[in-house]
This record gives C-alpha cells, sequence and structure tokens, in this order.
C-alpha cells in the first residue's frame, strides 16, 4: 500500500547541526563514570568502538579501562564466629569491579539530531529499521514538531501556561526535591501499576506526581510526592486521589502512609490548600506577585476569578496597590 501524501510540510531554515552531532543519528554511546575512584568523569564510548579487545582511558585522569580489566575497592575477610564466639577468618579476598561487567551494564545513549544532546536511548521512540533501534529525533523535539505540524503550538499560549504554572508554584512554593528518597520510599516501583523503575534512568519514565494537584495550590514536596511510571503520570495528571480511576480505596490508605497526606484529605472531594489561601491573605504576597506577573495579568486575573468562584476569597481585595480598571477587568470576567 503507498505511503499517504503530505498534506502539510514544515520548511525548516537556519537549522542547527553541530558538527560533533552529523552523522551521529544511528550511534550509540555507552555512557559511564571513570571507575579511578578519585575521578568523577564522566565517559562516553561508541558502542561499536567496545571490542572483544577493548581499551577505554579516561580523558581527564588517564585511568584505563580495558577488557579483562578490574577495579580492587578494598580487602576483605570473611569471618565466622568459632564455637567460643570468637571471630575465625574462613577466607579473604578483595571486592572487585571486573571491566567487561561494568561497561556491559552500562547505559546507551544517542544525539538527537535536532537539539543536538546526547540523551540517554530510552529518550527516544523506536524504529525497527534504524540501525540503533531508534529514532533520530528525541521525544521532546519529536513533540515540539508535530505540535508546529499539526498546528497547536502557539508561542503566545505556550508562554502562557509555563506563566500559569509558574505563578501557582510561587503561591504553593517549590522547595528543593530528594528524587532519590521518594524512589526508596515507593521502592523504585509505580505506585499505581506496579511496574519497576529501578533500572530506568530518565525522569520523564518515572515522574514525580503532585498526590494533591497543584491546580488547589499544594506544593510538591520530598514527603508527599508519589512515584509513578510515565503512562499512569499521565493518567493521574492533575486529577484528585479519590477521582482517579487507579486508586481503589485499599490504595489511598496505603497512599496516606506513603505520603504523610490525612486518609479522609486523600478520600474526600477536591479542596484548596488552606496554606496556600492564607499567604493569599498577606498584602504584601499578593502585591509581589502582581508585579512579578504583570505582563500576564490575564492569567493572574483567571486564577482570581477561579479561587472567588470556588472559596469566596478574592486575593485583589487584599492588595493594596492593584489598579480599579484590573478589579473592574476581574469583575467583569467573573460575572460572565
Amino acid at each position: 500500500m503507498p505511503r499517504r501524501a503530505k498534506y502539510s510540510n514544515v520548511n525548516k531554515t537556519n537549522q542547527i547541526r553541530a558538527p560533533h552531532v552529523k552523522g551521529m543519528g544511528d550511534v550509540s554511546f555507552k555512557g559511564f563514570q571513570c571507575l579511578n575512584p578519585n575521578c568523577t568523569y564522566f565517559i562516553f564510548v561508541r558502542k561499536d568502538d567496545i571490542t572483544e579487545n577493548f581499551t577505554v582511558k579516561c580523558p581527564q585522569c588517564g585511568y584505563v579501562h580495558e577488557a579483562g580489566g578490574e577495579t580492587v575497592f578494598y580487602d576483605y575477610s570473611m569471618d565466622v564466629n568459632d564455637e567460643n564466639g570468637n571471630p575465625e577468618s574462613v577466607a579473604t579476598g578483595q571486592f572487585t569491579i571486573y571491566h567487561d561487567d561494568y561497561i556491559a551494564e552500562a547505559k546507551e545513549y544517542k544525539y538527537c539530531i535536532v537539539c543536538n544532546t546526547l540523551k540517554p536511548i530510552e529518550d527516544f521512540d523506536k524504529h525497527s529499521a534504524r540501525k540503533t533501534g531508534r529514532q533520530g529525533e528525541c521525544r521532546l523535539c519529536k513533540k515540539a514538531y508535530n505540535e508546529i505540524k499539526n498546528g497547536t503550538r502557539l508561542t503566545d499560549q505556550h508562554r502562557e501556561a509555563a506563566q500559569r504554572r509558574r505563578l501557582l508554584l510561587d503561591i504553593t512554593g517549590s522547595p528543593r526535591i530528594d528524587s532519590a528518597a521518594i524512589e526508596n520510599r515507593f521502592h523504585h516501583k509505580c505506585f499505581c501499576c506496579g511496574a519497576d523503575l529501578s533500572h530506568v534512568s530518565s525522569n520523564r519514565e518515572k515522574p514525580l506526581d503532585h498526590t494533591l494537584p497543584v491546580y488547589y495550590l499544594w506544593p510538591l514536596n520530598t514527603e508527599n510526592a508519589t512515584l509513578l511510571c510515565h503512562d499512569c503520570n499521565g493518567q493521574k495528571s492533575g486529577t484528585w486521589p479519590s477521582q482517579f480511576s487507579g486508586y481503589s480505596d485499599a490504595k489511598l490508605h496505603q497512599l496516606s502512609i506513603l505520603t504523610g497526606i490525612p486518609y479522609d484529605t486523600l478520600a474526600g472531594p477536591p479542596t484548596y490548600n488552606p496554606d496556600a489561601i492564607a499567604a493569599l491573605h498577606d498584602p504584601e504576597k499578593v502585591d509581589s506577585l502582581l508585579v512579578k506577573y504583570a505582563h500576564y495579568m490575564d492569567v493572574v486575573i483567571s486564577l482570581r476569578n477561579r479561587i472567588l468562584r470556588d472559596t469566596g476569597f478574592d486575593f485583589f481585595s487584599v492588595s493594596a496597590t492593584i489598579s480599579d480598571a484590573y478589579v473592574r477587568k476581574a469583575n467583569e470576567l467573573y460575572n460572565r
């Protein structure tokens, strides 16, 4: 069956193709940290250069990783207590990592031919006809391209959505997240479907979910985040736990224990974060937000009207500086 004729085409001009990326669309690399304990250099080697008798020299410290090579990290003695309870060595040796095993388990990477960056190979969709088995462009670039081609990527809308999210984060707070602690707490498994994420390196494939949606001004932090796989996160995104079909009542009980969020909150109806609403009663806080997002007042007005409609609280009323013109505009939109 012949391929369908193109109904649209994206004509590219001034495209950047870095010299180091040319011809690399179907070349995969192995990436690993130098095994020298005193070196932190991360090494990338073409996969087809790792032959049976490979030698890889660290560009920074000169340490050699080679076929049949090994790195010793400590000496050990295996001790067993005798009948008197005294330790007796039954075996001694060295704790050794073999270079063949270390490089064999190293993650694969490849260049994206669009953004010119070296990324984990799982960031590329599968394409059986290509040498690497993956497409030339990463998922992020592919998504952006398809939005242009399908006429859905509107720069102003994209920028406005980003500012809307930043505004919510400014209200809720955005503390530093300890991803490793969260992954350990969930035993490296998707909380929803149970998929094993222990060998997944891309954060895109193991996102941290706002257990309580940021839409309702709840923050994401190390204690309350939920580990989900990419698919389950996409299904859960923006949904209150009690309204998400992937969570049974038993799951909500378990989630309460894992996140410290009261069961009644998880199992109840959506509700705004009272701490965030309290923060919006502070005139200085509100005025600083108005100044910061003055270029996106439509976004601020939309949030004010939503909170007013849902809670009865008008944070414009606490501002000491907002123009009556903006209040009138917000009221007109609210009353439509």
